[in-house]
C-alpha cells in the first residue's frame, strides 16, 4: 500500500508543528510558575482559555485538508517552508528576548518596565506576527486553503482580542 503525498507531507509536517507546539507548551509552563511566584497578575478577561484549543485544532484542521486535497502546487510547498521557518525564527527571537517573562498566558509583572529591545524594538507583539506566519507557513505547505484561510481569519480574531487585553494592562493604552 502506498501513501499519498499529500498524506505523507500533512502528517509529518502537523508531527513537526505540535511537538514545536508541546516543547513550547513546557516552556510557557515553566514560565509561567516562576511569574506567578513573583506575584505576576493575569487579567480576567484573556482570551487565553479558546486560543489554547483554537490554535492546535487549526494545525489538525489544516492537515486534514491538506492530506485530501493537497499537494500543494510546485513553489508553493518551499515557500510554505520558508514562511513557517521565518515565522519560527522571529517566535524564537522574541521568547528570548522575554526570557522568563514569555508564556502563553497574559502574565503581567507588577513595576516591571516593558521589553524595548530584540523584536521588540521593531513591532509591539512580534509572536503574533509570527503566528500568523505559521499559520499561513501550514496552510501553504499541506495545500489547506479553506482552512488555512479561516485559521488566519479566525485566530486573528483572538489575536485582535488578545492584542487589547495585553496593551491594556501594559499601559499601552486606556
Amino acid at each position: 500500500m502506498t501513501v499519498a503525498p499529500a498524506v505523507s507531507i500533512a502528517t509529518v509536517t502537523l508531527v513537526a508543528a505540535l511537538l514545536m507546539m508541546a516543547g513550547e507548551w513546557v516552556l510557557s509552563r515553566f514560565n509561567e510558575a516562576h511569574l506567578r511566584s513573583r506575584g505576576a497578575v493575569e487579567p480576567a478577561d484573556d482570551v487565553y482559555r479558546l486560543m489554547q484549543w483554537a490554535y492546535p485544532l487549526a494545525f489538525v484542521a489544516m492537515a486534514v485538508e491538506g492530506a485530501w486535497r493537497g499537494p500543494a502546487p510546485p513553489g508553493v510547498l518551499p515557500g510554505g517552508l520558508v514562511l513557517f521557518g521565518v515565522a519560527k525564527a522571529l517566535k524564537m527571537w522574541a521568547i528570548s528576548t522575554l526570557g522568563i517573562r514569555w508564556c502563553f498566558r497574559v502574565l503581567v509583572l507588577p513595576g516591571a518596565p516593558l521589553v524595548m529591545a530584540g523584536p521588540y524594538r521593531l513591532i509591539n507583539h512580534p509572536n503574533y506576527v509570527a503566528v500568523m506566519g505559521e499559520l499561513i507557513g501550514m496552510a501553504a505547505v499541506v495545500w489547506a486553503p479553506m482552512t488555512g484561510v479561516l485559521a488566519v481569519v479566525g485566530f486573528g480574531l483572538l489575536i485582535r482580542a488578545r492584542v487589547r487585553v495585553e496593551d491594556r494592562v501594559l499601559g499601552r493604552q486606556p
